[in-house]
């Protein structure tokens, strides 16, 4: 994860004083004043905590079975699970993307589709379409693979741009609409995306508003010179990678219970306006001519509390902000030609802002 932070002991001091005055609320909160009792608010957090602790362990240790490394991107797939959202894993061919996508989605016994992204693929070939029925005298429909409960869609960026647009309402509001009949997605609903940044040729570029509908955009990255190693030791007697023995630990029930617990982590006023600085910092910036919408606040601030959970806690601090950021805001913001000619990121603009802002005491 990128550290933010111009002066790190400095930074340290204000997160330790920041979880200081919240695990003196939450003792305060803890006791009942009237009856002189100790209320069940502490013992049910650790409950709760212990819960997701458990849960996230479990699915990475499953994990772990076939991947090697990339920690982040597994850390961030959960953030976003648990906050019911979805992500983009953007890298180049053969460092994990779609495997790894594959390997959550049978950690959970929940319906799991794959929907690999062609050129010549229709908005129906996703979504479904209605058949009339010779025998029944009437039109049915038949859902397409879009009706699961994990999508995993490869190569996202090889269909044009009316089938990409087919996902914005599915993704945004769990529902699709055919022939003006509404059908709602059975919940937990989670859309994993992967495309190759590199390629070009018979690509098609995702919109700002698909982008947009994604909680995460994850670049990854190649492996360690160790973590190469350990790839080839583990793999080095199979011709193929073997997932039979990755079990489903987690059911939807059990994600739903995550993000209830998420939902009710406590965020203070004050880190609510350290992220609407940060959102508000994108629209005034001279590199970029398009800043990040207020849905990007929201989803910093949803991602933030369940990065809180991630790390074991019921409160946000202005690290689990700003660890969130640019995964949030990566794919929100353009760059100007001229400053991205001169090879500024988007990563290097948002950690630049995120410096000059004032961290909450």
């Amino acid at each position: 994860m990128q550290d933010y932070s111009d002066n790190t002991s400095e930074n340290q001091s204000q997160n330790t004083d920041f979880q200081s005055e919240e695990i003196t609320q939450q003792n305060n909160e803890s006791f009942n004043h009237e009856t002189g009792q100790e209320s069940s608010f502490t013992s049910s957090s650790n409950e709760q905590l212990d819960f997701i602790y458990q849960s996230i362990s479990k699915v990475k240790s499953e994990i772990h079975k076939i991947i090697i490394g990339q920690d982040e991107m597994i850390d961030l797939l959960l953030v976003s699970l648990f906050a019911d959202g979805h992500v983009l894993l953007e890298g180049v061919p053969g460092v994990a993307k779609t495997i790894t996508a594959k390997l959550l989605a049978r950690t959970l016994s929940i319906d799991f589709s794959r929907i690999q992204f062609t050129p010549d693929m229709m908005p129906t070939d996703i979504l479904g379409t209605t058949i009339y029925s010779l025998q029944e005298a009437e039109f049915n429909f038949t859902p397409g693979p879009i009706f699961s409960q994990i999508v995993l869609i490869d190569e996202i960026n090889r269909a044009p741009a009316k089938t990409q647009a087919a996902l914005f309402e599915v993704m945004e509001e769990r529902q699709v609409t055919i022939d003006g009949t509404t059908h709602k997605m059975k919940l937990p609903f989670f859309v994993i995306a992967t495309q190759n940044p590199i390629e070009q040729e018979g690509t098609y570029r995702l919109p700002e508003a698909q982008l947009d509908r994604f909680l995460f955009r994850i670049s990854l990255g190649y492996p360690t010179l160790d973590e190469e190693k350990q790839i080839l030791y583990r793999f080095k007697n199979q011709l193929q990678n073997d997932i039979s023995d990755v079990n489903s630990v987690l059911t939807g029930e059990d994600i739903l219970a995550c993000r209830k617990i998420v939902a009710e982590v406590h965020i203070k006023n004050e880190l609510l306006d350290y992220i609407a600085e940060i959102t508000y910092q994108t629209r005034n910036h001279g590199s970029l001519y398009l800043g990040a919408s207020p849905r990007a606040s929201l989803a910093i601030m949803r991602a933030s509390k369940a990065m809180a959970v991630l790390r074991g806690r019921m409160f946000v601090t202005p690290e689990d902000i700003q660890e969130v950021a640019y995964p949030v805001l990566g794919h929100r913001i353009m760059i100007t030609p001229e400053r991205e000619m001169e090879g500024l990121t988007g990563e290097d603009l948002v950690k630049e802002m995120i410096q000059k802002l004032d961290v909450p005491r």
